[in-house]
This record gives structure tokens, C-alpha cells and sequence, in this order.
């Protein structure tokens, strides 16, 4: 018998061939979701919303029940939850709606998730709140 882990046989090699992909070592989490940008609201309701079944729920609810299953998730994946409050918002969703949602699942998955959740979506809230004002100061001006 041999003292080799093949799981760590397989991750030395996979590593290996992530690192032989060209530009993996400029890749950045950050820079990827910069590129996801944001679907219309109009594109939401007819792929996620009630446009093709009348009677369903419409987007900003189905992205506010995302948000409260990530959240019971822990959390974890934080470009996730970031993308579904901005999508949330583009939906139709207020900020009151969005922190209540999160703290819901305080019942369900712990003060932990929510805490963690609520730390990744309020950066988000103050970009979209800010940019709303900003855009709101142009027309203003206009």
C-alpha cells in the first residue's frame, strides 16, 4: 500500500494545468463580474418574471426568494448574492425590501448568514443609490 493521496495526486495536476492556461494569472473575480453587467428589467420578466405565465411570480420576487436562498446558503458565494440585489433593484425591488428579505432568513439560517449577506448587498445598495442620485442630478440639470 502507498502513502500517496490520490485526491492530492489530482489536485497538484489540476493546478498545474490551471496554472499552463493562458492569462490565468491575470484572471480576477472582480474583473468578471464587472463584465456580467446587469439584464434589463423587461429581459427579467420575460425569462425569470410572469411575461410567458400571467399568473407566476414576477421577477423582483423571484430574485428576492434568490436572495433569501442564498442567504440561507450562508452566503457563500458573494458575486451571487451582489448580482441578484443589483438585479433585484433593476427589478423593481427598494432597498427596505432587500435588507428585510435578508433579515428574515435570520429565523432560518442565523444571525451569521444574515450578517454576512447584509455585509455583501450594502456596498451594492450605496453604488445603486448613489448612481441613482447622480443620474437624478443630471436630469436635474438638464
Amino acid at each position: 500500500m502507498t502513502d500517496k493521496n490520490p485526491w492530492e495526486d489530482m489536485m497538484r495536476q489540476a493546478q498545474e494545468m490551471a496554472k499552463s492556461f493562458p492569462a490565468m494569472d491575470a484572471f480576477s473575480v472582480k474583473g468578471f463580474e464587472d463584465m456580467m453587467g446587469k439584464m434589463p428589467k423587461d429581459m427579467m420578466e420575460t425569462f425569470f418574471g410572469n411575461k410567458m405565465n400571467p399568473d407566476g411570480l414576477d421577477a423582483k420576487t423571484r430574485l428576492l426568494l434568490t436572495l433569501a436562498g442564498l442567504t440561507m446558503q450562508g452566503a457563500q458565494n458573494e458575486i451571487a448574492v451582489r448580482q441578484t440585489v443589483r438585479h433585484a433593484i433593476e427589478a423593481g425591488a427598494h432597498k427596505q425590501q432587500i435588507i428585510e428579505t435578508i433579515g428574515q432568513m435570520a429565523l432560518f439560517a442565523g444571525i451569521p448568514a444574515m450578517q454576512r449577506a447584509t455585509e455583501i448587498a450594502q456596498p451594492v445598495l450605496d453604488e445603486m443609490a448613489a448612481a441613482k442620485a447622480k443620474s437624478d442630478t443630471k436630469e436635474g440639470d438638464a
